[in-house]
């Protein structure tokens, strides 16, 4: 009998690698052949083929992220978390042998709902949108930073706005950047729709995602902005799913996914934002332009708060256009004190969500930190967008902290008499001249993005408050309470750093800072080895084994690593279970790679995920700068050899050195 397997995590490190392993192991025991493809943080591994999969008897998914089915049509397909492929390997196997799984159908999902336990345990509306945003966000940065780049070197202020001249370089600049902006909302309702109907729900979600970005279809001038495409992608989701479930003929089955499915979702999608959704909004808007057109005279202040909760409230979407369209009819009539207030407004957002996530650990994971960067950048450029990905992931949080400063910047700078002369916001219209009344401009956004961070950060949940343990894990691994995709922002949005490896025949190489790791003893050596750790507490041992690395001359400074170590443990624990610890940290305190071994026989409480105390430790340095993540797969050799648990008992039992040297020779 042949068994194949698929292991992927959401964050594809350690979980992946070790329900695959497990899965191996078990699959050996009971004598049946099995391959597992692995769809880690580094791509596809042992891609199943056509071969394999023609002469499979079962497949088995141990998944917690979207695993594309398709292919498997007309096979015996089991589908459960990874947490069952890493503790009950043998029993899916046997579930497979009895005949004791369903066969998959390209119409159905019943392999997926055969099981209640099957079911991700985060919230799937969440989980859905956090598929969306996790692809848009690189279209996002694109655009933004290259019309940041072109406006700074090549804008020039007319009476118009800050202008680009048409056959300059620099406007060929602007217009990709621009070509990039346009794919953000489809890819958005794009992978919302595929995430909840797999593929053939992403022709119909980009339909829907660009007909909700071009107001042309339903008569409006900025269209329905990211929220339509949020509302598109689930549109288009659930009536693709919908139509996935009707019972149809054998001789239909086929076409079903690529041409039944697809058509009539986009159509009926289609229609309905035409001539449901779209006129509604288009007429709103026009609504609300007259609204503000008669606002002039009356109460300023009033005014302002309504222009900077505009502003901010969809971020480049209707809402947001309305407002900029109205204050630049403005500045033809020579009015820029109603510019002004919009200017400071546009750049809140994107800057104060670019400087909470940069500043606050407890409450934004790494990436989303790095991820903040950018958008703090496209913040003094005046691009609204760039705060987007923080609003769809947490809107109720998000939305009102940025609107409450976005108000109170425009309202400073309405009572401080802040002109705009051109059609743009943001400290870059300030730089280049075209302000009035610079110092109080400043200080409205100043004071704006001062009360979007202390909001966000008090109405924000710490990000150990909403992972799950089985998502939180794979940031390292680790563990954490609750709750999923925190990351999913920054999964392809901004990663620490690109990964870079090579398969070869022994397993993953890596090359780091000049080192290349094929093993794990390339970046371990004796005397990082201690086989008698003294701490009895985790911070204790953390202090030990910084201390073996600062001796040998692998960090700098020993408190920063420290640190580094002690922030990721704040995100969640990195006590793994099986009384394993793999704490890890990126620093620019580490001068090359390096890893120190530790066993601690009575166990020490590391929070681990089953509870157990951790006794081999593994401590994971790498450079802030290496070009590759290194401890990526480092992490994913440890996963994979302590599965076995001859090996554990093995490293628990040496009593030299050099033994415990010859076992970590093994691991690679």
């Amino acid at each position: 009998m042949k068994i194949l397997a698929i292991t992927s995590c959401p964050n594809g490190i350690a979980h992946t690698y070790m329900a695959a392993e497990n899965l191996q192991k078990a699959a050996a025991k009971l004598g049946i052949e099995m391959k597992v493809e692995t769809q880690g943080s580094i791509g596809v591994e042992n891609q199943l083929t056509e071969q394999d999969i023609r002469e499979a008897d079962g497949i088995i998914i141990a998944a917690d992220k979207t695993v594309v089915k398709d292919r498997f049509v007309g096979k015996k397909l089991l589908v459960v978390g990874v947490q069952d492929g890493i503790r009950r390997p043998e029993e899916l196997i046997q579930r497979v042998m009895k005949g004791n799984v369903p066969v998959h159908q390209a119409e159905s999902r019943t392999a997926e709902g055969s099981s209640q336990e099957n079911k991700p345990k985060q919230n799937p509306i969440y989980r859905h949108l956090m598929n969306g945003v996790s692809y848009m966000v690189p279209f996002i940065v694109i655009g933004g930073l290259l019309i940041a780049i072109a406006l700074t070197i090549g804008g020039e202020k007319t009476p118009g706005g800050l202008v680009i001249p048409d056959g300059s370089f620099w406007k060929t600049v602007q217009d990709i950047g621009s070509a990039s902006f346009t794919f953000m909302i489809p890819i958005l309702a794009g992978f919302i729709a595929m995430s909840i109907a797999d593929r053939p729900g992403l022709a119909p979600g980009m339909v829907g995602g660009f007909i909700a970005a071009n107001g042309s279809f339903y008569g409006s001038e900025a269209g329905a902005g990211f929220i339509g495409g949020i509302i598109a992608g689930f549109l288009a989701g659930y009536v693709a799913l919908g139509i996935r479930k009707m019972k149809v003929g054998r001789a239909l089955q086929p076409i079903m996914p690529i041409i039944i499915i697809p058509v009539l979702a986009s159509l009926i999608v289609g229609l309905i934002f035409v001539f449901v959704i779209g006129a509604p909004v288009a007429q709103l808007f026009e609504a609300l332009t007259g609204w503000l057109a008669g606002m002039q005279g009356t109460s300023s202040i009033l005014l302002a708060l309504i222009l900077g909760a505009m502003i901010s409230f969809d971020m480049g979407g209707p809402v947001n256009k309305v407002a900029f369209l109205f204050g630049s009819a403005m500045i033809g009539e020579g009015n820029y004190e109603i510019m002004g207030p919009i200017a400071v407004a546009i750049c809140i957002p994107p800057i104060g969500m670019g400087l909470a996530a940069m500043i606050n650990k407890r409450k934004f994971a790494p990436a989303e930190r790095e991820a903040g960067k950018a958008t703090f950048t496209m913040g003094l450029f005046g691009i609204t967008e760039g705060a987007i990905p923080f609003a769809a992931q947490d809107p109720l949080r998000v939305i009102p902290s940025i609107m409450v400063g976005s108000m109170v910047g425009s309202v400073i700078a309405m009572l401080g008499n802040v002109g705009d002369k051109v059609a743009h916001g943001g400290p870059i219209v300030a730089v280049l001249g075209a302000v009035d009344h610079v110092l109080m401009f400043f200080i409205a956004v100043i004071v704006g993005v001062a009360v979007s961070v202390v909001l966000v950060s008090l109405l924000k949940k710490d990000i150990a408050a909403t992972v799950t343990p089985d998502a939180a894990g794979e940031a390292m691994p680790g563990h954490s309470t609750t709750g999923a995709g925190q990351s999913a922002i920054t999964t392809t949005a901004v990663a620490e750093s690109s990964v870079s490896t090579t398969v070869t025949s022994n397993g993953p190489a890596v090359s780091s800072q000049g080192i290349h790791i094929e093993k794990l003893t390339d970046i371990v050596t004796m005397d990082l080895i201690n086989l008698d750790l003294e701490g009895t507490t985790r911070d204790a041992v953390v202090d030990e084994m910084i201390g073996a690395l600062e001796r040998t001359g692998a960090v700098s400074s020993a408190s920063d690593f420290k640190q580094a170590i002690l922030a990721r443990e704040e995100e969640g624990s990195t006590g793994i279970g099986m009384n394993i610890a793999i704490p890890h940290g990126k620093s620019e305190a580490v001068l090359k790679p390096s890893v120190v071994f530790g066993i601690k026989q009575g166990g020490v409480d590391w929070n681990s995920a089953d509870g157990s105390e951790a006794k081999l430790i593994f401590m994971i340095a790498v450079p802030r700068n290496s070009k590759e993540n290194a401890h990526l797969k480092v992490l994913q050799m440890l996963s994979r050899k302590l599965m076995d648990d001859h090996f554990r008992e093995a490293l628990l039992a040496v009593t030299t050195k050099e033994e415990a040297y010859q076992l970590l020779d093994q691991v690679h």
